[in-house]
């Protein structure tokens, strides 16, 4: 999981990439425990044909949620490993 201490601001609006390079979506928002701080998921918008076919967790809003910890790496782009995903 990613070390890096980042604002939720910056993290907002980046595409997300799987190591191999798939494009996931856009993150919209993060989820987190309220109770104790730990990030829980990515919320995607606009997420690909691709990312539809992974089967992953929906929010009772319907949208995609990634696993916080397949990140591997935030930088121009957020990086997750495809393997935690399925």
């Amino acid at each position: 999981m990613c070390a890096d201490k980042r604002p939720v601001k910056d993290v907002v609006g980046k595409l997300i990439v799987t190591k191999e390079g798939k494009r996931l979506g856009i993150v919209k928002d993060i989820s987190f425990e309220t109770r104790t701080g730990e990030l829980l998921h990515i919320i995607l918008k606009e997420p690909t044909a691709y990312t539809r076919n992974l089967n992953l967790e929906l929010s009772s809003g319907k949208e995609v949620l990634v696993p916080y910890n397949t990140i591997i790496a935030i930088g121009d782009f957020v990086v997750v490993s495809e393997e935690d995903l399925l």
